[in-house]
Parts: C-alpha cells; sequence; structure tokens
C-alpha cells in the first residue's frame, strides 16, 4: 500500500480502473433491465445557477426513448429508480399504456445543479415479482400544499401531495387530451372548490406560489385562481388574452404588468408572492412584478371560475419558489426541451455497451416487420435462384465443353453416333436445372443444352429420313424447323426462374421504401401524440424506419448483380446452340452432298441451287448472332 502512494501513476490508473467498475455496478439482479439517465439543467438556459432540492421530475416515456413496454409489469409496478446502486428515489406512476407504448412517471431527484453540471441515475424494470412502489406523495417535499393531476375518472380533483387537499366541489369534467395525461376542461361555468386548511397557510417569511399549465381557447374574463382570506386576497386574472397578478389587503389592491397569451397553446403560468413582492412568470419567464405588503393569511382556494379552457397540473405550495425553480419546472415538463436523457438500455446484470443494431431493431414498428418479413421472403427466392441458376449454368457449360469435343471427331457418315435415348430416371428429375445438375447423371452430356438440340435433330432425321431417302428442301426446312424449337425450348429453361430476380430488383427497394414512408409517417404520429419532438424521440423511430429501405436494397442489390453475370452466361450459352445449330444443318448438307456424289451422280438430293440457299442460310446466322 505504501509504494501504491509514492507511485501516483500507478495509483491514477488504479483509481481509473475502478471507476467504471462502480458505475456499472448492478443494483439488484432481479431486475432484468436498466436505463441510465441524466438531467440536463443547462438546458433551460445558461442563466442558470441555484442547485435545487427535492424537484419533481417528469419522465415521458415513448416509444421514441424507451422500447421495452412488453418487459414492465402491470401498471409499471417494477419501476425503480437509483442514485447509485444503494440510494433508492422515490417516484409515482401516473399512466402507463403498454398499448400506445406512453408513460408518465415522476421522480423527485435530491438535487438539481445548474450550470453545466448533471445528475444522472438508474430506472430499473423487468420484474414482474415485487409490489408496486410508486409513492406519488413521497415525491414532494414539505413545501408543496397541493397537486392537482386531473386522473381520468375522477369526481372531485384528487390531491397527490400527503396532505390530500381533495376539492370540495368541482363543475369540471376530465380531458383525456391534456398536457400531462388527462386535464381539467371548464365550460365557463363553475370552477374548482378547495376549503382553507392549514397546509394552505400563507406567511410573509415563506411566501406562496402557484403554478399551472393553461390552454386559453378564446378572449374571455376569468380567474385562474384566487385565494381568499377575509380582506386579503392573491389572484391570476385573464381579462381577453391578457395575463395580470393581482394581490390585495386593507390597504388596498395592486396588480403586475399584464402579460399577453397565446390563445390555443399550452403554456406555463406561474406567480409568486414573498414578503415585498408580487411575480408573474409565463413559459419560465418572470414578465411582470409589482411590490406589496404580503400579510398572513389561511385562505380557500377557487380555481378556474368563468374559465373556458383547460388546466393541467394545478400546484399551490406555501413557499414562494425562485425563479430557476420555476424555469426548470417549465422545461422539465415541456415536451420541447430534454432536461432528461434516456441513454440505451442494458441487460443481463451489467453495463454493457450499446448494440445500435438491437436498437433499431427495438424501435421498428408493426409495418416495419411486414415490410423487412416480406423483403426476407424474397431474398430467400432470390438466393435460391441464383444458387440453382449458377450451379446449373456451371453444369451446362462444363458438358457443353465435354460434348463439342467428341462432337468435332464425328464425320458425316457417322452423325447419329453420340446420340442416345434418355431413361426414365433423367425425365423424373430433367424438369428441375438445379437437381439435374447436382444429382442427376452426366455420363452422356445431360447438362448439355447443346446436346439436347443435337439429340432433337438426329431423331428427327432417323425418324423422316433414312438412308434410301431423299432430302429435299422441304425436308432440309424440317429439320431447322426441329432445331429451332429445340433452341427455344433450351433457352427457356436457361431462363427459367429469372423473372423472379427482375422482381426482385425492382420490388425491393420500393417495398422497402414503403415500409419506410409508413415508420416516418407513425414516427411523427408518436410525437403528434407525446408532445415530445426532441432528437432523443425522433431518430429512433427514423432509424427505425430506415431499416425497411435497407433491406429492400440488401434484396436488390445482390439480385442486379447476379442477374446481370447469369444474363451474360445465358446468352454466351443461347449463342453456342444457335452456332451449333448451324454447324449441324451443314454437316447434313455435307453428308447429303457425298451421297450425291457417289451415287453416279444422280442429281436427285440437291441442287446448286439448294446448296446456295444452304450456304446463304448460315452466313445469314452468323451474321446475325455476330450483331
Amino acid at each position: 500500500m505504501k509504494s501504491l502512494i509514492q507511485n501516483p501513476i500507478t495509483l491514477a490508473v488504479l483509481l481509473l480502473l475502478m471507476i467504471p467498475t462502480a458505475a456499472s455496478a448492478w443494483w439488484n439482479n432481479d431486475w432484468t433491465s436498466r436505463k441510465p439517465l441524466t438531467v440536463d439543467a443547462a438546458t433551460t438556459g445558461a442563466d442558470i445557477q441555484e442547485t435545487l432540492s427535492d424537484v419533481p421530475v417528469l419522465l415521458r416515456l415513448h416509444t421514441g426513448n424507451f422500447g421495452y413496454f412488453a418487459e414492465l409489469a402491470e401498471h409499471g409496478k417494477d419501476l425503480r429508480f437509483m442514485l447509485d446502486d444503494k440510494t433508492a428515489l422515490k417516484h409515482a406512476v401516473e399512466k402507463i399504456d403498454p398499448l400506445a407504448e406512453l408513460g408518465l412517471v415522476w421522480v423527485k431527484l435530491p438535487t438539481v445543479r445548474g450550470g453545466a453540471s448533471t445528475d444522472s441515475f438508474m430506472m430499473y424494470y423487468g420484474n414482474a415479482n415485487v409490489a408496486d412502489a410508486s409513492d406519488p406523495q413521497g415525491i414532494y417535499d414539505v413545501n408543496q400544499a397541493l397537486v392537482y393531476h386531473f386522473s381520468e375518472g375522477e369526481t372531485l380533483p384528487h390531491d397527490a401531495t400527503a396532505y390530500a387537499l381533495n376539492a370540495s366541489a368541482s363543475k369540471v369534467t376530465a380531458d383525456p387530451a391534456g398536457w400531462i395525461g388527462a386535464a381539467a376542461k371548464f365550460d365557463g361555468q363553475g370552477g374548482i372548490s378547495v376549503d382553507a386548511a392549514p397546509p394552505l397557510a400563507i406567511t410573509p417569511d415563506s411566501g406562496w406560489t402557484f403554478s399551472t399549465w393553461a390552454k386559453i381557447g378564446q378572449d374571455q374574463n376569468a380567474v385562474l385562481v384566487q385565494a381568499i382570506d377575509g380582506d386579503n386576497k392573491l389572484a391570476v386574472t385573464l381579462q381577453g388574452t391578457a395575463l395580470t397578478a393581482v394581490y390585495r389587503n386593507a390597504q388596498g389592491e395592486v396588480k403586475t404588468a399584464a402579460a399577453p397569451v397565446t390563445l390555443g397553446q399550452w403554456q406555463h403560468i406561474a406567480v409568486t408572492a414573498q414578503k415585498d413582492k408580487l411575480t408573474l412568470y409565463l413559459n419560465g419567464l418572470a414578465v411582470g412584478n409589482t411590490p406589496i405588503n404580503l400579510l398572513a393569511m389561511t385562505p380557500s382556494l377557487l380555481v378556474g371560475e368563468g374559465l373556458v379552457g383547460l388546466l393541467d397540473e394545478v400546484q399551490v405550495a406555501k413557499q414562494a419558489r425562485s425563479g430557476d425553480w420555476l424555469k426548470f419546472q417549465f422545461r422539465s415538463q415541456s415536451p420541447d426541451f430534454t432536461t432528461v436523457n434516456f441513454d440505451q438500455d442494458e441487460s443481463g446484470g451489467a453495463a454493457e455497451g450499446p448494440n445500435y443494431f438491437v436498437i433499431i431493431l427495438q424501435s421498428l414498428t408493426v409495418d416495419g416487420w411486414v415490410v423487412i418479413a416480406l423483403c426476407g421472403v424474397m431474398l430467400v427466392i432470390s438466393a435460391l435462384v441464383i444458387i440453382g441458376k449458377t450451379v446449373a449454368l456451371k453444369r451446362a457449360t462444363k458438358d457443353n465443353a465435354a460434348f463439342l469435343k467428341q462432337y468435332r471427331n464425328v464425320d458425316a457418315e457417322h452423325l447419329g453416333d453420340l446420340d442416345r435415348d434418355e431413361d426414365e430416371e433423367d425425365e423424373e428429375i430433367s424438369d428441375s436445372e438445379f437437381l439435374s445438375s447436382l444429382i442427376g447423371k452426366h455420363d452422356h452430356f445431360q447438362g448439355s443444352p447443346i446436346y439436347h438440340i443435337y439429340h432433337a435433330g438426329v431423331h428427327e432425321l432417323k425418324i423422316n429420313f433414312t438412308d434410301s431417302s431423299v432430302l429435299t428442301a422441304e425436308g432440309l426446312n424440317l429439320v431447322r424447323t426441329r432445331l429451332d424449337a429445340a433452341v427455344v425450348r433450351e433457352t427457356q429453361k436457361l431462363n427459367k426462374n429469372m423473372v423472379l430476380l427482375t422482381i426482385a430488383i425492382s420490388g425491393g427497394p420500393f417495398l422497402g421504401l414503403l415500409g419506410t414512408v409508413l415508420g416516418v409517417m407513425i414516427t411523427f404520429a408518436v410525437i403528434a401524440a407525446t408532445g415530445d419532438v426532441n432528437i432523443n424521440s425522433i431518430a429512433p423511430g427514423i432509424s427505425g424506419a430506415l431499416l425497411a429501405t435497407v433491406a429492400g436494397l440488401a434484396v436488390a442489390i445482390p439480385a442486379l448483380f447476379a442477374y446481370n453475370y447469369l444474363l451474360t452466361q445465358i446468352k454466351d450459352l443461347t449463342a453456342d446452340m444457335h452456332v451449333f445449330t448451324d454447324e449441324f444443318l451443314a454437316m447434313v448438307s455435307k453428308r447429303v452432298a457425298d451421297r450425291q456424289r457417289s451415287d453416279n451422280g444422280l442429281n436427285v438430293m440437291f441442287t446448286e441451287e439448294f446448296i446456295n440457299l444452304i450456304a446463304e442460310r448460315i452466313a445469314a446466322k452468323q451474321l446475325g448472332q455476330v450483331s
């Protein structure tokens, strides 16, 4: 140990090696997965320098930042949040919808540092056998007097804090399309009443804070909140589109400067009352203030009197929250800012590096999987065609060479010596060029297209012409027709299934593009539904959508290269068949001419004009092949 202390380099290396080990320590092996999270207070503005304590932070879970809703236990009861491998953080699950893949979870962070500092913690999940640890009351400090989340199905708004200051009367309804889950919908016929209670007491030394998210749909005169105790009143009023904070006591009434609100948009509204100042905040920024002489009071509350619009996350604190607190509250609850960064999921009880391909697969939607499955089927079919065709063409080229080598040694008088009738076994597998190439017999050029043409020609000669027959011009045309027909049949065999490659070449990219477009549409639909527009929410969905295009190209590119190569081989074999046809006809002509000379000059088989016709025919065919 003494030597280590005396050698600072060795000690530094050991400390560096210990850091990742400590960072990757797994809290509890009963949980199969975890996700590192980072809170960056710098996103709230460069002027944030305050260290905030006991801050409830909202986590918006969706497919863009969390792709494992299927692994969550019912209602997210297995969610745990750890500051390190020993310190658990209190949390409250407001909503988990595995079908829509949406979640709203509040986590209480002991500190959030301002400036460029970041605070990290872990989210563990993947343990269906644990009890629900959601603690809505535990995520707020003692100064938070009232919080209404406005859950669906509530008759009266329910207070989420430990003070349980539930509404005494309410004329609002729950609208599921709120800013954070459901919201309270006001129709101008009345608001929410809360009876006076000790937790609502206001003292000059501590102050008071009211905050809410509001969506105002029209010009109107309404009261967003009103705290009244005798002659003392704190309020936030709306006249037309002008927002004003008001304080009144026995000495008179004062107001802050009016701040305009934007109709039809969700905005964060807050007001703080300190011993000597009343301040109005809009979207995290102070927009007006006025000096006051705050007196102690224990008020009753009236929220949304005469209001037509929506309110969400109505909160009252018996403390004047700082400007940094309200700015962080606004930006951390708004999906327009990336206050919380979601890192890659880790599993297996060890902090392994991210597998980006797995991340992309996790981001795929159902339509993407369908497109990729179709591309996979096309890829398998293309691969079978390419392999089978390559083997068959290689066998055809080899058997062609072997046949022509022997055919060159055959004279005109023994033209049919290389012919042999096919047996039944050859006929059974002849329909499959791949099987015939692999397991078929090749002892007599069975894989040679040229031999099959030769066989058709010799067969025609044997059936229709004998040694004593006269081969007229019409007879030679019949032989030529049989040979041409054999060439067409062999060409069709060589081109068999090539159309499947053309389908893969042209259809694969379009199919992949369809999957990408659908995936992008769904990604933007999720963004519209969640309101989260940061890059972490967009990137996984877009990358998953692009995987469909990659799949389409992965099918088309190999098929394109293979198609062009195979097509060249087929053209060469087809040219060889046409050349052989002309050679075979020339050999037949030579045989007839030789016999004509041997029959004492009898000119009954060929005339000079007929010989010239054959020569012209051969020349025309060769010229056509060259062109």
